[in-house]
């Protein structure tokens, strides 16, 4: 495989912050704009941050407004961890297709050395039709390590989930054709 390509022509991304506190204003949103500078940075056009409650429903509703309106990214950050009203994870698994666990395993991975208790995120990264959604946690260095870590290979998932590959020869089912 090659290395990492050009983001294809007119990728959108969304950001979801999900937080208690940002939403009724508490406290400032400091990760989702610094979520919606490195995804420009990576060529994505990106409204700004959508702030949800720590609420599954409302997760869920905004996860879902982000696909219907046919972005190709969305982020969400905060709500992985181990608090009783952290559930970006199951409202994530309420809409997902596929899961893409080599991605939040390598996500997880990244702040690991830095942060012991990054191991501790329970993001998911899947898909919802042609829609690749990820979880990061909601510090800022988590987004900044996951940034890292989506920089080089979203290109590639993004042109994958168009159904712009370079995989011939390979049947549906993944194997090689007889």
């Amino acid at each position: 495989m090659s290395g990492p390509s050009e983001l294809p022509a007119g990728a959108r991304a969304r950001v979801v912050t999900v937080s208690d506190r940002a939403h009724r204003g508490a406290y400032p949103d400091r990760s989702g704009p610094l979520l919606v500078d490195a995804l420009v940075g990576m060529g994505f056009d990106v409204p700004a941050p959508v702030v949800v409650p720590d609420e599954r429903a409302e997760i869920t509703a905004a996860l879902r407004a982000a696909v219907e309106a046919g972005v190709d990214l969305v982020v969400t950050t905060g709500g992985t961890g181990l608090g009783p009203r952290d559930v970006t994870p199951e409202a994530t698994r309420d809409l997902l297709d596929r899961e893409v666990p080599g991605l939040a395993e390598a996500l997880r991975a990244a702040g690991r050395v830095k942060v012991p208790t990054a191991v501790l995120s329970r993001g998911l990264v899947g898909t919802v039709g042609a829609t690749l959604v990820v979880n990061l946690p909601g510090s800022t260095g988590g987004v900044r390590d996951g940034a890292a870590v989506l920089s080089p290979v979203v290109a590639h998932a993004i042109a994958q989930l168009r159904g712009d590959t370079d995989h011939t020869g390979a049947s549906p089912t993944g194997g090689t054709p007889a």
